[in-house]
């Protein structure tokens, strides 16, 4: 199943810049190994803002909730979803 997820990321004002730079860290070897998992298939910054949009690939509503949660930065996050499905006028085999 294919998900369209925007996130939003609003860290303190007042979160140290150590503890920041560290959840940054672990966020991005997280999201690689998604990404390499192809359960994150794409990722776009939207300019001027600390947030993205992404789609993934997973099995079940679940398990894209599971992986969310699972992201460094969750706790930080305002996240949107809509489920996606193929449209009839697509050229590429691969979106389902």
């Amino acid at each position: 199943m294919l998900f369209h997820v925007r996130m939003d990321v609003q860290l303190p004002h007042d979160m140290p810049a150590d503890r920041a730079a560290t959840l940054k860290a672990d966020e991005k070897a997280r999201f690689q190994a998604l990404q390499r998992s192809g359960q994150w298939r794409h990722i776009w910054r939207i300019v001027g803002q600390y947030s993205n949009v992404s789609v993934f690939d997973v099995d079940s509503p679940t398990q894209l909730h599971d992986l969310l949660m699972s992201l460094p930065l969750f706790p930080y996050m305002r996240i949107d979803v809509m489920p996606l499905c193929r449209h009839p006028s697509s050229l590429h085999d691969d979106d389902r």
